[in-house]
Formats: structure tokens, C-alpha cells, sequence
């Protein structure tokens, strides 16, 4: 008689069987598998991507779970072995989504080049041509990205490697967005965020499921707590693969007459699965995750029975989803007779700036409005959080951190993104906004700090999320990257290494560019603001005098810099501001120069204030240490000061005066 952990097994393969078969009946109903009458490449190609992509998902999204499971959810306590449990599985997992990735990656060229899998030319040209096209080399990195993941998984011993280990495997599954339709040129950026956003959270809500139905009998006692914490994670990951879902459908399907369509109905079908697994969960939450607490047999037998009941569906909502991601969507994957500027940015030409243009002009990208509303969001539940239970929190930081996500959302959102795009100028404007100006609002808000107060701590030795920020602010990179040296260097060096290097034009003409130079904009930014004038815990803090000098060394540095654009007679990115050729605007290198003088004249302004602050607080150091002096010396009756006298009057005695 096969054991209890046995037939939870063969109930997963079952659960995957019924996916696949979701999978390729969703697929013949949208045409995905029909022959392409220019070039086919063959009915084992057109019916094996489907199943091969479901399997590159089910194996990311249950090798992130069971990181997450091992990393973050379920405590080890006395000679258990959980986590490496959960990493052994975790192993095969990455294994099964290194394998249908690369299966996936043939498919597709094969596909693409219209060749049947038993042509040599096929591997030929798989060869020559797998770095050289968009979609094979996304796909490729995803396999390098599952292995990666397959190793540090049989390597890992610690939480820190299992969290890594999870943090490359969400990677990875990021990089299946970049390959997904554009709806239309003009939404491309808004179709590849929301497709991030959405595997993400399918990624944690299916994958954590299945990896607690999969270490149910592992978990023993602890199922309780572990599902708990699941339970909140997948509330998040439920509204996130909501919201992006239904941005998707708006998206692709584009009306509502196109709902009837093959791929309209599809969506809708998904969209019925999901409320179904939101009313299970909820179900969950409410009558079964209270009780496993109590170690019933059948409560917990009643879990495992809903978990399956849940995964099945999940895998149904996922085999459609990989059906579609096949299928052509009603709304064109580009617009007809597209000009150079869309072409190149992925947007209209905006045309000339009128002065009103900088207050009334918007752009809404909903990822970056999102992060600020989760931001600001989270902020505010913190500070709500302190104050009911008597604790006070200044307000004035809570207004600084409004400021500085609003200034975000103007930056990224309106005027200097749009004309960002295609004028030198602006884009640098740009860049002094989120990476210099919007710092200085972030940083003395203190969010950490708010974080650690807010958050419960765990007392199992668990990583919650406070245990996780605790790790980071205390870790040896951070120390590394917190010198104000190695800050000061990220921040102002990397400028020129940027510009004067492919990743600008890279960063002007791709969105993967794009979304990472404002991330590193940001970050770096955030990193030198925080190590001059941060209040919030980590590394031991340099004094301000040595402070002082690096900040007015970087002042300088920076000079340099916007000196150097505003002479230069050499375009920077020249593939794309000379392919550009706006009929409205500026000559190309004057628009460089005048880069250079934003650059130079607006990028001081912050630095300048950020020295007035790190004299400020030198001050008050100076003041809060002689307040102790004096206190020390009213307690001990200056004791320090009599003990100096007698020590010269002991020179003076000895003829050493």
C-alpha cells in the first residue's frame, strides 16, 4: 500500500495531467496549433509548445514555492530537516523547468524558422542564431536562470542561499514577459509590466499551494503556522494576478465585441477560474487554516482535500493561459505603418513641448503608479499600525514620503518621461528627478525604521518580513555598498560609465533598459542620500567632517561631468538620436549640450542642500555631545577637567611646563 506522501505525489502528477490536457484543447479551440501555411514547421512542433510551456511554468511556480516554503514560511525546529526537504524538491522542480524551457526554446525557433524538428538545418541554425533573435535569447536565459536556480537549491544550507535561490527563480520567471504580445505597439511597456506582474503572483499563489500540498505530512505541527503565513502571501499574490489579469484582458482583447472571439472567451474562462479560486481561498482562510492549529486529523485531511481542489482549477486557469500565450489576440501584435519614433521608444512622437505641457501632459505607466501607491500604501499602515497602539510617528516624515512618490509618479509619468524619450534634455531632467531629488524626500522619512517598529518579529527563527530588512540593513554587502566611498563612486561614476556606454541607447530604444537605468537611478541615489544624512539603522555611520569631504569631492566630480556633456562635440547614443531625426526639435548635440547644463546647474542644487544637512547634523552631534559632557561633568563634579589640571601641575612641578 503506497504511502500517504506517495499519493500526494501521484495527486500532483494527476493535477498536471489534467493542466496539460487544458493546455492543448484551449490551444486547438484558439487555432494555436493550426498549420502556418508560409512556413510550417510541423504538427509535433505546433502541439508540443503548448504542453512545453505549461511545464516550464508549473515547474518555475513549484520551484518558487518551495523556496519560499523553506526560506521564509515554516520553522525548523528540533531534528527536523524541512528545509532541505523543501530544497531536494525544489532541485527536481528546477530541473523539470530547465528541461521544458529549453524544450520551449527549440520549439520556438523551430517554429519561427519554419523547420520540422527532424531537419538538420534546424540545429544548424539553432545554433548560429539562438543569442541573435529577441525571443530564443530571452528563452535561453530563462534555462540558464532554472539551472542556476537547480544548483543553488542542491547547494543550499542556510536561509540566505534558499531566499537567493528564490530571488533568481522570480528572475526568471520575469524574463517569460519579455517574449509575451505587445497588444499593440503603443501598449507594449503596459503589456510586458502587467504580464511581469501577473507571473509573479501566479508564480507565488500556485506555486506556494502546491509545495504545501506537496510537504503537507513534512510540515507535521507546524502546517498551521506555515499556512497562515501563506495565506497572507496569497492574499497579495491573488489581488496582483487579479489586477494585472483583467489590464491584460483590456489590453489584448481591446472591446467588448472581441469577447466572443476564441481568444475573448478563453480570457473570460480564466477570469471564472479565478473567482472561483478567490471564493476557495477565502473559504480556506476562514474555516480550515484556524483549525490545522488544532492537529486533527481531518482538519488537516480537509486541507489537503481543498488544496488539490484549488490546484486543479489552478492548473486549469494555467493550462489556459499557456493555450493563450500561443494564440493571437484580438488586438494586433503592431500597429500598421508604425513611424521611426515608435519604432524606436515605443510610443507616438509626442511632438513639440508647449509650456503648459510640463503641468497638464500625461503618460500614465500603471506599474510605476502602482509601486507609488503600494509605497505610500504600506507607509501609511505603519504609521496607522504605531498610532493605535499609542506610539507616535512624526508627521512630517509621512509627508516627505508622499512628496517623494508623487515626485516619482510626475517624473515617470509625466513631461520629462514623455519628451524623456526622444530629447537628450529632458531625459536628463529626468534623471536628476528620481535619482537626486526624489532621495532627499525618501530617505528622511526613515522607512526602515518605520518597518522594524511596525512589523511583529517571529520568535521561531523565521524570516518575516522585518527578520528579512533586519538581515539586509545588517548584511556584509550592505556594509560593502554603505561606505560613503563605494556609495559616493555607484552614484557618480556610474553616470559616466552609463552614458558614455551602449546601456544609454540600450536604455532609450529597449523597456528592459529602460525600467533597470531607473532602478539604478534610484537605488544609487537612494544609497548616497542615506549613507550622508539616513537616521534609519545599519552600518556605523562616518563622521560628518569625512562625510563633508566626500560630498564635496562628488560635487565636483559632478561638475566635471555636465562640464563634459556641454563641451562635447561627440553624440552619445548616436544609433538613436541620429535614426530619430525629430522634424520639431533641436539639433542633436545642442540638445547634449544642454543635458550637460541641467546636468551641471539643477544636479547641484540637491547636493548643495545635502551639504547644508550634513552640517546640520554635525551641529547637533556637536551640541548632543556637549550636553553629555556637561551632564558627566555635573554628576562627577568635572572630574575629567581636575584630573587635566593636576596632570599640568604635575609638569610645572617637574620644570616641564
Amino acid at each position: 500500500m503506497p504511502s500517504r506522501g506517495s499519493a500526494t505525489r501521484v495527486t500532483l502528477v494527476l493535477v498536471a495531467i489534467v493542466a496539460l490536457a487544458v493546455a492543448i484543447l484551449t490551444a486547438s479551440f484558439t487555432g494555436a496549433t493550426d498549420p502556418i501555411l508560409a512556413a510550417d514547421a510541423g504538427a509535433v512542433v505546433r502541439w508540443a509548445l503548448p504542453p512545453a510551456t505549461l511545464l516550464t511554468h508549473l515547474g518555475s511556480a513549484l520551484t518558487v514555492g518551495l523556496l519560499l516554503v523553506a526560506a521564509f514560511l515554516t520553522p525548523e525546529r528540533g531534528t527536523t530537516d524541512r528545509r532541505r526537504t523543501a530544497c531536494r524538491y525544489a532541485v527536481v522542480a528546477a530541473t523539470l523547468w530547465a528541461a521544458s524551457a529549453a524544450a520551449v526554446t527549440v520549439l520556438t525557433f523551430a517554429d519561427l524558422a519554419g523547420l520540422s524538428l527532424s531537419e538538420p538545418a534546424l540545429w544548424a541554425q539553432l545554433g548560429d542564431y539562438l543569442f541573435s533573435l529577441e525571443v530564443t535569447r530571452i528563452l535561453a536565459l530563462q534555462v540558464i536562470a532554472a539551472t542556476v536556480v537547480a544548483v543553488i537549491a542542491a547547494l543550499a544550507r542556510g536561509q540566505a542561499a534558499m531566499a537567493w535561490g528564490a530571488l533568481v527563480a522570480l528572475v526568471g520567471i520575469l524574463l517569460g514577459a519579455l517574449t509575451s504580445h505587445s497588444g499593440g505597439s503603443a501598449a507594449h511597456e503596459d503589456v510586458v509590466n502587467s504580464m511581469g506582474v501577473h507571473l509573479l503572483g501566479v508564480a507565488v499563489w500556485v506555486g506556494g499551494l502546491a509545495a504545501l500540498a506537496l510537504m503537507w505530512r513534512t510540515l507535521g505541527r507546524d502546517l498551521s503556522v506555515t499556512v497562515a503565513r501563506y495565506s497572507v502571501l496569497a492574499g497579495w499574490a491573488y489581488a496582483l494576478v487579479a489586477i494585472s489579469g483583467v489590464q491584460q484582458a483590456i489590453l489584448r482583447v481591446g472591446s467588448w465585441s472581441a469577447v466572443t472571439s476564441a481568444y475573448g472567451l478563453l480570457v473570460a474562462g480564466k477570469a471564472i477560474l479565478l473567482v472561483l479560486l478567490g471564493l476557495l481561498g477565502w473559504r480556506q482562510r476562514r474555516r480550515i487554516v484556524a483549525r490545522v492549529a488544532e492537529w486533527p486529523e481531518r482538519t488537516r485531511a480537509a486541507f489537503a482535500r481543498l488544496a488539490i481542489v484549488e490546484l486543479v482549477l489552478m492548473g486549469s486557469a494555467t493550462g489556459m493561459g499557456a493555450a493563450l500565450s500561443r494564440s493571437q489576440p484580438p488586438v494586433p501584435d503592431s500597429l500598421p505603418q508604425p513611424s521611426t519614433v515608435l519604432t524606436l521608444t515605443g510610443y507616438p512622437d509626442p511632438g513639440p513641448m508647449l509650456a503648459g505641457d510640463w503641468f497638464t501632459a500625461w503618460r500614465i505607466n500603471w506599474l510605476f503608479l502602482g509601486i507609488a501607491i503600494l509605497a505610500v500604501g504600506l507607509y501609511v499602515a505603519g504609521v496607522v499600525r504605531l498610532r493605535r497602539r499609542g506610539d507616535a510617528w512624526p508627521w512630517w516624515r509621512t509627508a516627505l514620503w508622499v512628496a517623494g512618490w508623487l515626485v516619482w509618479v510626475y517624473f515617470t509619468c509625466g513631461a520629462p518621461d514623455i519628451w524623456g524619450r526622444v530629447l537628450f534634455s529632458t531625459h536628463m531632467l529626468m534623471h536628476m528627478g528620481v535619482a537626486m531629488i526624489m532621495p532627499l524626500l525618501l530617505v528622511p522619512a526613515a522607512p526602515i525604521t518605520l518597518t522594524l517598529r511596525a512589523l511583529p518579529a517571529r520568535t521561531d527563527k523565521t524570516w518575516g518580513p522585518r527578520e528579512l530588512v533586519l538581515h539586509l540593513v545588517h548584511s556584509r554587502a550592505l556594509k560593502l555598498l554603505a561606505n560613503p566611498i563605494v556609495a559616493a563612486t555607484l552614484f557618480f561614476v556610474s553616470l559616466a560609465i552609463f552614458y558614455w556606454s551602449p546601456a544609454f541607447e540600450l536604455a532609450l530604444t529597449t523597456h528592459t533598459g529602460h525600467l533597470l537605468m531607473l532602478a539604478h537611478f534610484v537605488l544609487t541615489g537612494y544609497l548616497f542620500v542615506w549613507v550622508l544624512i539616513g537616521t534609519d539603522p545599519g552600518p556605523p555611520r562616518w563622521s560628518p567632517l569625512m562625510l563633508l569631504v566626500i560630498l564635496f569631492a562628488t560635487i565636483s566630480f559632478h561638475a566635471f561631468f555636465g562640464v563634459a556633456l556641454t563641451d562635447s562635440q561627440t553624440l552619445l547614443a548616436p544609433g538613436f538620436f541620429e535614426r530619430i531625426n525629430l522634424p520639431w526639435g533641436p539639433d542633436p548635440l545642442a540638445d547634449q549640450h544642454t543635458a550637460g547644463m541641467i546636468a551641471w546647474g539643477i544636479g547641484e542644487v540637491p547636493t548643495l542642500v545635502l551639504a547644508v544637512l550634513v552640517a546640520a547634523r554635525w551641529v547637533t552631534i556637536d551640541r548632543i555631545e556637549s550636553k553629555r559632557q556637561d551632564r558627566k561633568a555635573d554628576r562627577d563634579g568635572d572630574a575629567d577637567l581636575a584630573a587635566y589640571n593636576a596632570y599640568l601641575a604635575s609638569l610645572r612641578g617637574r620644570g616641564e611646563d
